[in-house]
């Protein structure tokens, strides 16, 4: 029972702090990442004292960096990696080699550590802070510029080097080797099987399973099997001794193109906010502040050169790549400070003995110190805006497919619509829960991803935030203003499409900010009508004016059940009318 107490204790401090220290740093522009560690570091052993045992808050936080990886993964097809390989493969390889000997390199000179340590060091702080950066670019409307484009690509390629960056790590340990670990020949067997069994796994049994819940349309069945996929891939390469960052990635990947995608995202991302937010606290925990303290100008002067030396490291290749020198420099800037995976491998080079704790510490401080700084030179980068460039345009933001309009129910409907919008090149997003559908359309080439397209959550993740259309052409009675009012707010940018039901739906529709509704039969029955007053050789003139007659008539009876609320507002007028017609 006291355990039990003392396990709610340390919840509701940790929750409790770390809620008001993101607000207020989320208030000043710091980022939620900051606002994380500061409430570790008050709440832990330095400061307060409050919440104890932080290795161990650490080991269940790291699942976070796990779902993180699982995350990166999904949004990573094989197609989209090979459209971006360029900017990935250049730029962004480019970055993290030059800037990851750079750092070392300046490390070896002032800190006075081994080549090795250095080495430990210096590769993790030339990864910059995807989770400061891109939320930032996309505030600023920059994400689906050519800068915003080549920012991300860099920060794509650093997030799928922290696998590789954590086998060097691991290559460097001076920690006593375990007699029962294979030999490194083996380890490296044990990889190329593990990921081509996870990969075959993906294939055979995790799609199959992923459609037989989307037939069942039980969504917690949907969280439990996204869940149990990335622990399991995880903890098949734990027995085999490899990175488990490594399994959820590739589990990840190997899911990119199901139809099932976005639902995964957006079911799988809220334990990931939590956990990652978990593990920030324990790295303020752990912070060593007495260390900080004894050198505090090592730690100012460490973050001003790793952010000198990634600006000019990153302008030359913004320039190497032929980017405007207002764009390189604003691009050096913005990507100049340190990462939150820094302090994943610092924990990393600790465990395998090439750093202490309090070099851990310590840099672990240059990182937060450089990350403070992001907001201010995310403003400096606004003075030095890059005119555009034609090489890196085009490519998809990471939340999304880049698609500028989103069709939200993909039977006879949403076909029509979608087909027309894509016949006039325009991106489109299609999302369906019919697993039927879903499977017959990518017979004929159609992707269509699974999910509940009224949920805002899963629109956000299909990219409903940069899309300039939203269709609902949802068969049914589902839609109201009450929902098309949330949708708005959650994403003003769009103009909302939707298809009615009936002159009722209609009427529940009434005052929603929406760009325009269409009823599913109406446009048809009086396409019929005009074939039927044709057929009996009525005036082409007449014909015109009598369906404008009729629209007319027709708007202002629905505007007058719309106002009242009843379906037989109006309904002097219709018999005034057919009276009139049959005189």
């Amino acid at each position: 029972m006291g355990h039990t107490v003392s396990t709610l204790r340390d919840g509701v401090v940790l929750l409790g702090f770390a809620l008001g220290s993101v607000l207020l740093f989320r208030r000043l522009g710091l980022g939620q990442v900051l606002g994380f560690l500061v409430a570790g570091a008050i709440v832990g052993p330095h400061v307060l004292g409050l919440v104890g045992d932080a290795e161990q808050k650490m080991g269940i936080a790291e699942l976070g960096i796990t779902l993180l990886l699982f995350l990166v993964g999904l949004e990573l097809s094989p197609s989209r990696l090979w459209a971006m390989k360029q900017d990935i493969l250049g730029v962004g390889l480019l970055q993290v080699v030059a800037c990851g000997l750079a750092v070392a390199g300046v490390v070896f000179g002032l800190a006075h550590v081994s080549p090795s340590a250095a080495l430990a060091l210096g590769l993790p702080l030339a990864l910059s802070s995807t989770a400061q950066v891109l939320p930032m670019l996309q505030s600023a409307g920059r994400l689906r510029t050519p800068f915003g484009e080549r920012a991300f690509s860099i920060l794509l390629f650093q997030d799928l080097s922290i696998v590789p960056l954590i086998t060097i790590v691991a290559a460097l340990s001076r920690a006593p080797a375990d007699a029962s670990a294979p030999p490194g020949w083996l380890l490296a067997l044990y990889t190329v099987g593990a990921i081509a069994g996870l990969v075959l796994a993906g294939r055979f049994l995790l799609r199959p399973l992923f459609t037989l819940i989307g037939v069942l349309g039980e969504r917690e069945m949907f969280i439990f099997a996204g869940l149990f996929t990335v622990i399991a891939s995880a903890a098949v390469m734990e027995a085999l001794g490899l990175s488990t960052a490594l399994g959820a990635f590739v589990a990840g990947v190997m899911l990119a193109d199901s139809p099932y995608r976005h639902e995964l995202e957006a079911d799988v991302d809220p334990f990931r906010s939590i956990l990652l937010g978990l593990f920030f606290l324990a790295v303020g925990m752990m912070l060593d502040l007495h260390a900080i303290a004894e050198r505090p100008f090592f730690v100012v002067g460490m973050a001003v050169a790793l952010i000198a030396t990634k600006t000019l490291i990153i302008f030359a290749i913004g320039k190497a790549f032929r980017m405007p020198w207002r764009g390189a420099l604003a691009l050096g800037l913005l990507l100049s400070q340190g990462g939150e995976f820094g302090f994943v491998l610092f924990a990393q080079a600790q465990a395998a003995m090439l750093i202490e704790p309090q070099a851990a510490s310590l840099f672990g401080a240059v990182v937060t110190l450089s990350m403070a700084t992001t907001p201010f030179l995310m403003g400096v980068t606004r003075r030095f805006r890059a005119e555009p460039v034609k090489d890196g345009a085009g490519l998809a933001t990471p939340s999304n497919d880049g698609a500028s309009a989103i069709v939200i129910g993909y039977g006879r409907f949403g076909q029509t619509v979608s087909r027309m919008l894509q016949l006039q090149r325009i991106s489109v997003t299609l999302i369906d829960t019919d697993t039927d559908m879903i499977e017959t359309a990518g017979t004929f080439g159609a992707k269509v991803y699974y999910g509940d397209g009224t949920r805002m959550d899963l629109l956000r993740q299909a990219g409903a935030a940069d899309a300039a259309l939203l269709l609902f052409c949802i068969d049914g009675d589902v839609i109201d203003a009450e929902m098309l009012a949330g949708v708005k707010a959650a994403f003003p940018d769009a103009a909302v499409f939707v298809r009615a039901y009936d002159r009722r739906s209609m009427m529940r529709m009434a005052g929603a900010p929406i760009a325009g509704a269409v009823r599913e039969v109406f446009e048809s029955a009086v396409c019929m009508g005009r074939l039927a007053l044709d057929a009996l050789e009525v005036d082409g003139d007449d014909i015109d004016r009598t369906e404008a007659e009729y629209r007319k008539a027709d708007a202002e009876r629905l505007r007058l059940q719309s106002d009242s609320g009843d379906l037989r507002a109006g309904i002097e007028t219709l018999t005034a009318e057919m009276k009139d017609a049959r005189a």
